[in-house]
């Protein structure tokens, strides 16, 4: 069983919904076996406004890391504050991991796509990330946490992403999640795209966790060659697309291995179409916009300096957790 996590509430699916099948029948109106899907038609796609070369750089105690949505980016895909790609086959880019470190006012999703992670925080979670595995995590009022790697040889790969958490939110109780690959949402479509639901929702499928102010969508797709999927997005929404294997093509614009595409606003689309050539691999991310000022200094996310000035002074003397 799987957990479907709403702030302050959860609810559980049975494990037979995963590995579904997405039909193209636009009349199919309901579900008719845990095996057959409506796939939503995008009759108004998005197309890509920009695309984005990240930053090398490293983090914790020297990990080697991709930023891809940085601090520059904010506004433009608010929610969202950040996404870091890692990915080594040197342990020496990887193997000091993230030490205790410290967090306010927002959440982190780490997905892992190959290797071996430890997390322990203050609050008194401790969880093992393992290949296609995510650790979601709410930092709230604050939290210190470690991250470290539990491997000292092989591939280590995968993605962290910073959402924003509103206003009212952002003093809530620090929460936390393991989720295994096994337990995360999947299924394919008819043309043979298979879909891991992070987030939200995709055509009927809800995922691991779901946040009703920020309207997160996170869908891993693994496309094999000459694949498509349609993918309906609400216009008011930001989304992107970062590719990590192979390239992909959206609305005539081809986005290669290791960009990021970040998706107009157009008021009149509908979602967005994501066709394959090859075989590739891609995240698609979108979120509601929560239009409020932003404050980040580090690792604290608030709304005001002020904010910014007490989470300082709560980890000096000892508060934050």
């Amino acid at each position: 069983m799987y957990g479907v996590v709403s702030f302050g509430a959860a609810a559980l699916l049975p494990a037979n919904a995963l590995h579904a099948v997405c039909t193209d029948n636009a009349q199919m109106s309901m579900l008719t076996s845990t095996s057959a899907l409506p796939c939503e038609p995008v009759s108004h796609p998005r197309s890509v406004e920009r695309l984005v070369t990240g930053k090398a750089t490293s983090d914790g105690a020297g990990v080697k890391l991709t930023r891809v949505l940085t601090q520059d980016l904010q506004r433009r895909l608010d929610p969202y504050l950040m996404l870091d790609a890692f990915g080594s086959v040197n342990p020496d880019d990887y193997i000091a991991g993230f030490p205790d470190h410290p967090h306010r006012g927002f959440e982190t999703i780490t997905y892992m796509i190959a290797g071996r992670m430890r997390h322990r925080d203050s609050a008194g979670h401790e969880g093992l990330l393992e290949n296609g595995g995510v650790q979601w995590m709410t930092a709230g009022r604050g939290v210190i946490h470690s991250e470290i790697p539990q491997q000292e040889e092989g591939v280590m790969e995968g993605f962290q992403l910073w959402l924003n958490l509103p206003g009212r939110d952002k003093m809530s109780a620090p929460w936390y999640r393991d989720f295994k690959a096994a337990d995360l949402p999947r299924f394919v479509t008819d043309t043979g795209v298979s879909v891991t639901v992070i987030a939200g929702h995709s055509h009927g499928v809800a995922g691991a966790v779901t946040r009703e102010a920020s309207a997160p969508l996170y869908l891993d797709l693994h496309l094999p060659a000459g694949s498509r999927l349609m993918q309906p997005l609400a216009a008011g929404l930001n989304a992107f697309l970062y590719v990590y294997r192979g390239e992909i093509t959206v609305a005539g614009s081809t986005v290669p291995s290791q960009r990021m595409a970040i998706l107009g606003n157009d008021a009149q689309s509908d979602g967005v179409i994501v066709e394959a050539a090859g075989e590739a691999r891609a995240l698609l991310i979108a979120g509601r916009p929560l239009q409020e000022p932003i404050e980040q200094y580090g690792p604290f996310v608030m709304n005001t300096r002020d904010e910014i000035h007490q989470a300082l002074n709560d980890f000096r003397d000892g508060r934050l957790a």
